[in-house]
Order: structure tokens, then sequence, then C-alpha cells
């Protein structure tokens, strides 16, 4: 009986010493700065709320979020560079309908797998997005702008690469009206944005926030929302179903994953901390300014909700005709 007892309290130490580490680091986790790689390039309007996240977080993990952006090619670069972080709960990723319902869809060989390489956070927001054009156009209405598609075979719209999901929509677009718009590639709203307001784009399709100040100062002109109803943002702006561009099932998300084999009380943890901010009052009205719509989820929803936005995507693309193609990576 002693010798059993004795055996008991060796095991007992043996699995103490096994699982003290792990303990201990979800107790002092998180002891160093935290690495927030975002899928779109700095001064879109993800960039700009993912900076606000982290100033506001930084008090509460006690340790920075240090933002590294990884822009364009439909956030495959970020997805790639997600892929190869450490599980060790310093790398987290900031990832979005293109990275986990669109690409691999679009893409073959793409350098990352999204069923298997990352660990979902939460989702965190959608998008208020909107059709928009430069005012050097001069068209005001989607009909307009369709006349002058069907008229003007130079007409060039701003995406963030081939298979993201602006460009899937100029796809579907041209589709739907027999046009030949031409897809142009930057690395986030806010330098597609630019690029609209110097005429160097004629049209294109993000989310609302990136266009605001422009619109105020009179060098673009958004056409249509793509949500259901009028944004209380642009009231007097008519949504796609009103102006005739029906039938697009798609609708931009963001959210937050880690590689595969983080540890899930730090999982667990950075939900937390992240649900709770964009549930907060004062941080949803920041939100409302940026034209998104907050909307966390605990891990297991945003796995859920993953599994049915890539059902989204395959109707879409089916809808647009799209067939994958290799990915390629750039030079």
């Amino acid at each position: 009986m002693q010798t059993t007892t004795k055996s008991i309290a060796y095991a007992l130490v043996g699995v103490l010493t096994v699982i003290s580490p792990s303990a201990a680091d979800a107790q002092t986790y998180p002891d160093k700065p935290i690495r927030m790689i975002v899928s779109i390039a700095a001064g879109s309007v993800t960039d700009v709320i993912m900076r606000a996240v982290a100033n506001e977080l930084q008090p509460r993990l006690k340790q920075p979020l240090v933002i590294e952006n990884q822009g364009g090619a439909a956030g495959i670069l970020g997805g790639q560079a997600c892929a190869r972080a450490a599980p060790d709960g310093y790398n987290i990723c900031v990832i979005y309908h293109s990275t986990m319902s669109y690409n691999p869809l679009l893409f073959t060989k793409l350098p990352y797998n999204p069923d298997t390489d990352f660990t979902p956070i939460a989702r965190l927001f959608f998008l208020a997005e909107g059709l928009f054009v430069s005012s050097a156009l001069n068209v005001s209405t989607v009909a307009e702008l369709k006349a002058r598609a069907l008229s003007d075979s130079q007409l060039n719209y701003a995406t963030l690469g081939a298979g993201s999901f602006p460009d899937l929509f100029l796809q579907w677009m041209n589709n739907q009206w027999g046009t030949k718009i031409v897809g142009v590639p930057y690395r986030g709203g806010g330098p597609a944005a630019q690029a609209l307001a110097a005429n160097d784009v004629q049209v294109t399709r993000f989310g609302i926030g990136n266009f605001t100040a422009l619109m105020d100062a009179g060098k673009v002109k958004a056409l249509a929302v793509t949500s259901s109803t009028r944004s209380p943002l642009l009231p007097n702006v008519p949504t796609l179903d009103e102006v005739g561009l029906r039938g697009y099932p798609g609708q931009g998300w963001w959210g937050l994953a880690a590689p595969r084999g983080t540890p899930p009380a730090v999982i667990a943890r950075l939900n937390r901390e992240f649900v709770t901010l964009f549930g907060e009052p004062k941080f949803k009205e920041f939100l409302d300014k940026q034209a998104v719509v907050s909307a966390p989820t605990t891990p297991k929803d945003f796995a859920a909700f993953l599994r049915e936005d890539r059902k989204a995507a395959e109707t879409l693309i089916r809808i647009a005709n799209t067939r994958p193609e290799e990915y390629k990576p750039g030079p």
C-alpha cells in the first residue's frame, strides 16, 4: 500500500512537471509584444480599425500589438505569412473573405491551406461597401455607368488582385452587363481610393470608409451601396438591388486567426479581449464611423461561419463563371 501511494505521488509529480510550464504560460501570457499580421495595406479602413484596436488593447494586455501590413495578392501574402508564423501566441493574423473563402476556390497551389493552417479566434466585423466612381468620369447613376462602360473599352477598376473580392465583383458585373471593364490591382482600399480620386481608375467597389473624405472633397461619387438597405452614412445612395444589380451573394467580412497549434488558452484569452472590445458602445460608435458593422463571435461560431461563407463563395464563383488559376507569386 505504501509503495502504491509513493508511486501515485511520484506519478503526480511527473504530471505536474509536464503541465506546469503550459499552465504558467497561460497565466503569464502575454509577456512580450504580439505581432499582428494585417492582410491589407496601411491606410485602408481595416488597417485604421486594427491600429485603433491595438491602442485599446495594449493597456488591457499590458503588451503592445505590433501591426505588420502584408497587403496584396488578394490576401495571399498575409495568409502565407500567418501560416509560416510560430504558433506561440505572439503571432496573430487579421484575415478576411478572400483569405479563407475565395482564394482556395480561385487558385491552385496556394502557399497556405485555409482549412489546416489556421485556428479561428473571432469574426470581428462586416464591411459596409459601395460602388464608387471617379468624379472625373461624369456619371451619376449606375445606369449611366453601364452605358459608359458599353461604349468605352478604356475604363479601369481598382481591385486587390486577380481573384480578390473586388475583382470577383468586377467579373460578375462584366458578365451581367456584357462589358469589358479592366481590373487594376492595388494593395488595399486606401491606395485604391486614392487612385480613384486621381482618375487613374474610374470605378471600384470597396468599404465606404475608404471614400468618405474623398466624397466630401468632391473627388469621388457613390453610385450604390451593397447592403440590403440604404446606409445611414449615405441615405441618398440607392442599394444595388434598387438599381437593378441583383443576385450578388458575397458579403465582405474581417476576422482574427492564429497559426494552427497556438495554445487553446491563448485563443480563449484573445477571443475574450477582442469580443469585449468590439461589443463596447464607444468602440462600436467608432466602427460605425468607419462604415463597418461589429459582429464578434466565439471561435466555434467563427469556424461554423467560415464553412457557410465558403458555400456562398462557391455559389458566387459559379455565377461569375470563374475558373481556378495557378497562383504564381510576383517578383
